[in-house]
């Protein structure tokens, strides 16, 4: 729960822009792990900078790119901006499209000194998902996990016996605030690249608010749970902080203060919940501000 540094940009140079236009009319079923991949055969770009827009209807865009200074991947809809750190050895990253259907625009920028930066390649698209729940329900560059992740298993085999998504929501989230402390000290030396590491997490058993939303989101997205990570504002003291989001098709109780209603998103707060605080504390959502989902 730290404050995270703004990206600020100072854009130079013209737009190379590819397009798309993508549709589906396909509701595909949710109900387990669903991955992303970066197609280099399919990706726009040159110079060493590449962006596949391949797979927009599926909720995400990936990209590619190597350079020898900081690197940044925008994404752009309507007057939403967020600015993503890349990595710069050309490791591909995959992110999710979570403002919905409509325009896009894609960005990979190049630091050339302090806060300026220019731009290597730009692609454009028009994206209509699949399905509005995909970018909720994959791996992501926040939200990272493969079939392999220890994560991944244990959501498995701590659910196993789930006889209900809402069952399947309480054994994760009993798990996590038994097994998962908050990390004073790793807030401390933070940086604003940092970039969580379920598995990681899970074996320290200790970790900070983008920690605790991310491990919840892989382990439930795993399950085929619709999970937004989230950062935003939490009253009364203006804290920049990272929640879940849930969706089930069920109302029930999670713990004796905790209520997940049908056919809605449901705020979760495992930092909170995990170090002391009660459930009622999150109560209705009013003092909390969503900024940015993952």
């Amino acid at each position: 729960m730290r404050r995270l540094k703004v990206v600020l940009l100072v854009l130079a140079a013209a737009v190379i822009a590819g397009a798309c236009s993508v549709s589906a009319d396909v509701h595909k079923e949710k109900t387990g792990y669903f991955d992303t991949e970066y197609h280099p055969d399919q990706a726009l770009g040159e110079d060493g900078a590449y962006i596949d827009i391949s797979a927009v209807s599926d909720g995400y865009v990936a990209a590619s790119a190597t350079s020898d200074t900081r690197l940044v991947f925008q994404i752009k809809k309507d007057d939403y901006t967020y600015n993503y750190i890349m990595h710069s050895d050309g490791t591909p990253s995959v992110y999710p499209l979570t403002r919905g259907d409509g325009s896009y625009k894609f960005r990979i920028m190049e630091n050339m000194a302090d806060n300026r930066y220019a731009e290597r390649f730009a692609a454009s698209c028009d994206v209509v998902l699949e399905d509005p729940m995909e970018p909720y329900l994959r791996t992501s560059e926040f939200v990272s996990y493969t079939r392999d992740s220890q994560c991944v298993k244990k959501s498995l085999s701590i659910t196993k016996n789930a006889r209900n998504d809402l069952e399947t929501v309480k054994y994760i989230y009993d798990f996590i605030c038994r097994t998962i402390t908050y990390d004073y000290e790793k807030v401390k030396v933070l940086t604003s690249d940092y970039v969580p590491v379920p598995d990681e997490i899970m074996k320290k058993g200790k970790g900070i608010c983008f920690d605790y939303a991310s491990l919840a989101a892989c382990m439930l997205r795993a399950r085929g749970i619709p999970t937004k990570m989230v950062f935003g504002y939490v009253a009364p003291d203006d804290l920049y902080h990272a929640w879940n989001l849930i969706y089930l098709e069920e109302t029930g109780w999670i713990s004796v203060s905790f209520e997940v209603t049908a056919n809605n998103w449901t705020r979760m707060d495992l930092t909170f919940i995990a170090n002391g605080s009660n459930d009622e504390f999150i109560g209705n959502g009013e003092n909390y501000t969503d900024l940015h989902y993952f």
